[in-house]
């Protein structure tokens, strides 16, 4: 995807949030973010707004502290999330193309201007989920190719992290097939972080398949929807096993 193409999705996803999370009220549970409520939420998403305006904005080279958030309430907090949203995208949005500065995945983007900007529209766009299921609505709409991009960020990014507490004692194989984009990634599970392979490595036997359409693959993976349904074909403990491990 290109830059722009975040760019417009973070800006659209940003305000969703806030919009949702108005409606919501600032003391709704958050049910897919134990022990949340919107407050948690809008003030941690504002935070890592800031944290991440801050390495382009200044071109740091190393990992930053993580900045605390206010003890506002009610408008202001809302306030406080919206402007530091605006930032952010008007940063990304004026930055220069060949803008260097810290990243943390493994297999990050070489121009550290498309990590943020596809990070941060990731990071945003659950958010909103997050926010949507604090009302207690469906979530919205996630473009296919979009949903494809998180799905391989989580995969081949967060989870080839020694971080990661996706592990099995023996190696397992775990297939993942967006049915309405054609993507496929074959994921490798050992007591090692997992190792990811695009594609489906000529159709070798898997464990355990997840399939669907790339949406429900992206809020699933990412833990806000069931891991479960006659998309999970195969060893269902492997999806178990991830919906109890693969936390971010």
């Amino acid at each position: 995807m290109e830059i722009i193409n975040y760019l417009q999705t973070l800006a659209h996803e940003g305000r969703q949030l806030a919009d949702t999370a108005e409606r919501a009220g600032a003391e709704a549970v958050v049910p897919t973010c134990p022990e949340w409520r919107v407050a948690d939420l809008l003030r941690h998403t504002g935070s890592v707004h800031r944290w991440a305006t801050g390495y382009v904005a200044e071109g740091l080279s190393g990992r930053a502290p993580f900045p605390d958030a206010p003890e506002l309430v009610g408008e202001e907090l809302l306030a406080w999330f919206r402007e530091g949203h605006a930032t952010l995208v008007r940063t990304l949005t004026g930055a220069p193309a060949d803008t260097r500065c810290w990243t943390f995945l493994p297999t990050a983007p070489p121009s550290p201007l498309a990590f943020w900007a596809r990070r941060q529209a990731h990071e945003t766009t659950m958010h909103r989920m997050d926010a949507e299921a604090a009302l207690g609505t469906g979530f919205g709409a996630v473009e296919p190719a979009f949903a494809q991009d998180g799905v391989d960020e989580l995969l081949t990014g967060f989870h080839a992290r020694p971080q990661s507490r996706v592990r099995t004692a023996e190696p397992r194989v775990m297939r993942v097939r967006a049915s309405d984009t054609g993507a496929v990634w074959t994921v490798h599970l050992s007591p090692e972080p997992a190792r990811t392979v695009r594609g489906d490595e000529d159709g070798g036997v898997a464990d355990c398949t997840l399939t669907g359409e790339a949406a429900w693959l992206y809020s699933a993976l990412w833990n806000r929807r069931p891991l479960t349904g006659p998309g999970v074909t195969g060893d269902a403990e492997l999806a178990r096993l991830w919906a109890d491990t693969a936390g971010i």
